[in-house]
This record gives C-alpha cells, structure tokens and sequence, in this order.
C-alpha cells in the first residue's frame, strides 16, 4: 500500500492532482462542521449557563419576597450580567414559570432561553439558522434542620457569627444560621470547638479545623426573622419609677405592676420573680444581673412606653458569677421567648453579654434583633433548649444546645427549617 501511494505521488500523469480535488470537498466539508459544532456547543453551554444562574436568582428572589412579583425582572436583570453568547435572544424569550410546590421543592422557576444565530459553514446551506434552546428549573429544597442559632445581620462588611478563644459548642441538631452577605459570614477561630448539624450563611464561609459540622451551606437563602411579628404593647405596661432589684416586694406593689425603669440584681444577692408573672418590662433602662435571677413563665422585655422611633432601648448584662434561671412563656405574646430587646435597639458591639454560671439555665429564645449578644452558656454539659436570634451572636465560652425539635414543649418555635437553592433540572 505504501509502495502504490509512493508511486501515485511520484506519477506526473496527474493522477495526485485529481485525487485531490476529489477528495478537497470532503476535506472543507468535515472541517466545516467540526467548526460549526464546536460553535454550537460553545453557544449552548454558555446559553445554558446563563439560564442556570438566572433560574437560581429566580429563587432567591421569591425566597427573599415571599412572592413571584419580581422574579421576572430579576431573572432579566441576571441574564443581562451572565448571558455572553454576544447575540440576542431569539423573540419571546426568556420564558419565565413558576412550577407548583412540591413536598420537596418550594418556590420553584423555570427558565427557558432560545438563540438563533447562523453558523459559519451550515449557513451556506441552510435558509434558516437552526435554534439552540437551554432550559434550567431551580428551586429551594429543605435540609431537615432548623436553626437554634441566628444572626440577623444584613450587612456584607460584618461577619454574622463568630467562634472565638476557646469556646466549645455543642449543637450536633441544630444549625447554625448567618443572614450576613459577607465572604466570611460565619467564622470559627482560635481554640474554638464548634458541632453543629451544618452551619450555613447567606454568604461565604470560611472552612476551618474548629468546624465539626455535617455540611457546609454557603450562599442559602435568607432565613427570615421567627420573632418579626412579636412586638411590645405600650398600653399592656403599666410602669412605675422604680427599679426591680432584689429589695422588690412584690406584695406591695400596685396591682397590675409589670413595668420597671431597670432590672438590677446585685453580687451576692437574689431575686426569685413570682411564678407566671408573666412579662417583665424594662422602661428604657439596662438590665445587669450580677447574682441569683430566677423567672418562671416569664419574658425580660427590654423597651420603651415611648412611641418614638429613636426612644432608648435598654441592654443586657450577666456576668459570670450570676445564675440566671429564666424559662420561658409557652403560650401567649412571648412564647418561647426568654428576653426580648426591642427592634428600636441601636446598633451596638459588645452592649449585651451573658456569661452563665455553672448553674444557669435558659429555657426559650435569646432576642436581640439590633444588637450583637456576646455569649457564653458557662461550663455545665447540660444541653438546653435555647434558641438564639440576634443581629450578630459572638460565642465566648462554652453552650450546649438541643435540637428545636425537642422543645415544642418549651414554646420555642420548629421554625421551617433551613433551605439551599439548588438546580432541580
């Protein structure tokens, strides 16, 4: 076989010159369509692409609004950002749905994108360029947790939930939850020992040996407020001047008394709050409990009788040699919920510390929407049913938490649970 070839290439008949032009248009025709696939499957994948990123921008839009009213407009919004194909979408398009819920996924959106555009070679051969179509569906998918700690806070410079020193965090049924949108939404550091069934953020997080933790769920949804609607009566306080300390009688208060300018209990000292009490507002004033505060069916209602929006809201502060005893409502306005601090609250770093004692116990919700909670659930192995909302929660010491599921009886609520956006098809 070689010997013919080398013979027809040394033949000066012509015969290698026929042979070529042949064989030419086969040659034209196969690099032609190799170039046209590669510039269709280059189109397709970045079609595809964009109608991905568009979908899941779908879904965060209806997870942040409750509502499909915008998502249409964000999912074009995103396709002017992530659609470089350098050619117009073919009329029509994109074509924007919304499938039903299902028991798994929620708040679904369809995507559909369709480019026409000639390819190089076919076109000498075809009228009408072929139309290359990229569909995505996105949805919100529940992870079968829920979160026992979580950070409001919806700035991207600050980081949401901080691990430091040597605190050691014991949460293996709950989640931890950052609504900051910051590259470094929840950080583990130091000597810090943190277990958790996921820890999860709006944003990014960092991965760390301190991380004991099931999954990682960066950029999720935002996790809405579980306390949003709970907001203080002024016309349920019925205030006096005085501060609630230890020396309180509370037999000789005037009947119906719920309201005090402070709540102050001293070193060495104790105040046990009548059973059922029911809440204990501050009028504009702190809270510093320094000895033994015990409260059964209560709420600590840090707020103002003052309607004004910049009226002063009071802090929270437990040092380590306080035992605190707080178990929450079950029922009621204030169910599950511990202390609440009104929303009015300035925002503030380090303004509201809780370091239990060995012997502390709170049952129910740790509120604290405006403010950073420093907090440190002190040394006993006992797992509680606390919950903790705040606007950016930074653990100084040792807390052990159980799942919410086991604390429906407690008053604190299932909440919906933690979801992740995710491509469905």
């Amino acid at each position: 076989m070689i010997h013919f070839l080398r013979n027809i290439w040394n033949d000066r008949r012509g015969s290698a010159l026929v042979i070529a032009a042949a064989a030419l248009p086969m040659l034209c025709g196969a690099a032609g369509l190799a170039t046209d696939t590669i510039q269709w499957t280059l189109w397709k994948r970045q079609l595809q692409r964009a109608a991905d990123s568009a979908a899941l921008s779908g879904v965060y839009d209806r997870e942040a609004t409750g509502n499909t009213g915008t998502a249409a407009s964000v999912v074009a919004h995103d396709l002017t950002l992530n659609l470089h194909t350098h050619f117009g979408l073919k009329s029509g398009y994109p074509i924007v749905t919304f499938p039903a819920d299902t028991n798994v996924l929620t708040n679904q959106v369809k995507v559909t994108l369709a480019l026409k555009h000639a390819l190089p070679f076919s076109s000498l051969f075809m009228t009408v360029p072929p139309t290359i179509i990229a569909n995505a569906t996105a949805a919100s998918i529940g992870t079968g947790g829920n979160a026992c700690v979580q950070a409001l806070e919806p700035n991207a410079a600050k980081t949401g939930i901080t691990n430091g020193g040597s605190s050691t965090i014991y949460m293996p049924d709950c989640v931890m939850y950052s609504n900051s949108p910051s590259t470094n939404s929840a950080s583990a550091g130091g000597s810090s020992n943190v277990t958790a069934k996921a820890i999860a953020a709006v944003g990014g997080i960092q991965k760390s040996n301190n991380w004991h933790v099931g999954s990682y769920m960066p950029y999720s949804p935002q996790l809405a407020d579980p306390f949003a609607q709970v907001s203080p009566d002024p016309n349920a306080m019925h205030c006096v001047a005085s501060a609630l300390t230890q020396s309180t009688n509370f037999a000789t208060l005037p009947a119906g008394t719920n309201c005090f300018s402070s709540l102050s209990v001293g070193s060495n000292t104790a105040l046990a709050v009548p059973a059922n009490f029911g809440p204990i507002y501050i009028n504009g004033g702190n809270a510093n409990l320094q000895g033994n505060f015990s409260c059964t069916g209560c709420t600590v209602v840090l707020t103002n009788n003052n309607s004004a929006s910049n009226a002063t809201i009071g802090t929270l502060t437990s040092n380590a040699q306080a035992t605190s005893t707080i178990t929450a409502p079950t029922s009621g306005t204030y169910q599950g919920i511990a202390v609440y601090q009104d929303r009015r609250a300035a925002d503030c770093s380090g303004c509201d510390k809780i370091n239990g004692g060995s012997s502390s116990i709170i049952t129910g919700a740790l509120y604290f929407p405006k403010q950073e909670l420093w907090y440190n659930g002190g040394s006993s192995p006992t797992t509680t049913c606390t919950m903790i909302v705040a606007r950016r929660i930074v653990f100084t010491g040792n807390s052990n938490f159980k799942g919410l599921n086991q604390c429906a009886a407690e008053g604190l609520p299932a909440g919906s649970g933690v979801k992740m956006v995710r491509l469905v098809a």
